[in-house]
């Protein structure tokens, strides 16, 4: 199965910008429906962004739809997160995982480390 690992949080001003990294392990990282979720402190996991394999379809969750933008480099077994126009609320650890389509929420119940965002105020 496929291994993910995080990276490119930190702490940013409001306004600020950050770019995260999501590496897989393996070669069939290329089939499979890619996206990222977050987990402010005190509260659920929730659907951020996610993006197909195949196509290139995006969907964003309505927080974070003009600020955000997900990509993926097939070749580099690696999905992204740009994060621009950053608010207090995005604070939170972000996640990828694989992805349901249908159901826009993930394929698998396990979940890495995550990557930790602070923005300031």
């Amino acid at each position: 199965q496929v291994q993910l690992v995080e990276s490119g949080g930190g702490l940013v001003q409001a306004g600020g910008s950050l770019r995260l990294s999501c590496v897989g392990s393996g070669l069939m990282f290329s089939r499979y429906h890619m996206g990222w979720f977050r987990q402010a402190p005190g509260k659920e996991r929730e659907f951020v962004a996610a993006t197909s394999w195949s196509t290139g379809n995006t969907n964003y969750a309505d927080s974070v739809q003009g600020r955000f933008t997900i990509s993926r480099d097939n070749g580099k077994n690696t999905v992204y997160l740009q994060m621009n126009s950053l608010k207090p609320e995005d604070t939170g650890v972000y996640y990828c995982n694989v992805v349901d389509w249908a159901a826009m929420r993930s394929s698998f119940d396990d979940w890495g480390q995550g990557t930790r965002v602070t923005v300031s105020s």
